[in-house]
């Protein structure tokens, strides 16, 4: 009978010690702003998916392109108290106020293509600089730097803007490529309308009269695309370059009827298993932020991708 006493109150302090285990599991909230962009979504599934390998509770959160809802959902995360926060193609200086509170409360957040903030331990990025560059001068090399181009871009994200912005100092270079018609998305909740209706109308008012295509991130450029087709094009007529790197892209630079040319490749599940990894040490661990990332960014390597090495790029 004693030794059954013994096992049973053995028992209960294993079940306990169970049951306090669940209930402190680290508890990591997880936020996209728009998950129809399908960047947005591989980081944010990824970052969910790796935690949860960790043993993480995880609470994966699209904010569908609104600014209210991502900011109740930041405040929500806040006042839940999670441990930590790592966040996808997030707004440091549209939500300075929800970081600042996230720092207060003593949670460490990383952002991921979203830019710098004071508040935030840094951003996991590729160097949008260096990508930027490569995009821009394969767009003019497309036409020998000698022509005309049309561009979509997009202000309101600190990657897209900073690569907007790079491609106007290599024009302002080579002045014999002219910008003759670009189109800044304005809205994030229906973006696609937005590249639809602008990037149609600027297309035909320059018909003839464009040799490439620049777009700030893929999911412009597939738009751009569907449209070139729709007007009679055929691969070659123009080239199409953009950044960011996906399946589908990957497949429309290999498909004959596509304009589709090229694209900067982001590593985006490495990006996010990056950002995973380094949550762990730090707030887990306890390793200083500055024996792991000197800056506010930690980047990581990207590549271009074109006809010439797509296919080690393709998933079949």
């Amino acid at each position: 009978m004693k030794n059954i006493k013994y096992a049973l109150a053995a028992a209960s302090l294993a079940g306990a010690a169970v049951a306090g285990t669940q209930a402190y599991a680290f508890e990591l909230g997880v936020v996209a702003f728009q998950m129809s962009a399908e960047t947005q979504a591989r980081c944010a599934n990824t970052v969910g998916e790796k935690a949860k390998e960790l043993g993480w509770d995880a609470q994966v959160l699209n904010s569908n392109g609104s600014l209210e809802t991502h900011a109740s959902q930041l405040d929500n995360l806040i006042q839940k108290g999670v441990d930590a926060m790592i966040l996808c193609m997030s707004k440091p200086v549209q939500f300075d106020g929800q970081f600042q509170a996230a720092k207060d409360a003593g949670i460490p957040v990383i952002t991921i293509s979203s830019g710098a903030s004071p508040h935030t331990l840094f951003d996991v990025t590729p160097n949008e600089y260096v990508m930027a560059a490569e995009a821009a001068i394969y767009t003019l090399g497309s036409i020998n730097f000698e022509g005309n181009i049309l561009a979509q871009k997009f202000e309101s994200n600190t990657g897209a803007r900073i690569r907007g912005e790079v491609l106007d100092l290599v024009l302002s270079e080579n002045p014999q490529v002219k910008l003759v018609g670009e189109h800044s998305m304005a809205r994030t909740k229906s973006w696609q309308d937005d590249v639809r209706n602008g990037m149609s109308a600027l297309i035909l008012q320059n018909a003839g009269n464009f040799g490439a295509v620049w777009a700030s991130f893929d999911g412009q450029a597939l738009i751009i695309d569907d449209l070139l087709k729709e007007g009679g094009m055929e691969k070659g007529d123009v080239a199409l370059v953009s950044i960011d790197g996906g399946q589908e892209v990957y497949r429309r630079i290999k498909d004959p009827y596509s304009m589709m040319t090229a694209t900067v490749a982001i590593p985006f599940e490495d990006m996010a298993a990056s950002a995973v990894e380094m949550m762990q040490k730090i707030a887990v661990d306890g390793v200083a932020k500055e024996d792991l990332v000197p800056g506010p960014y930690l980047f990581i390597p990207a590549t271009l991708v074109d006809k010439t090495n797509v296919d080690e790029f393709i998933v079949e």
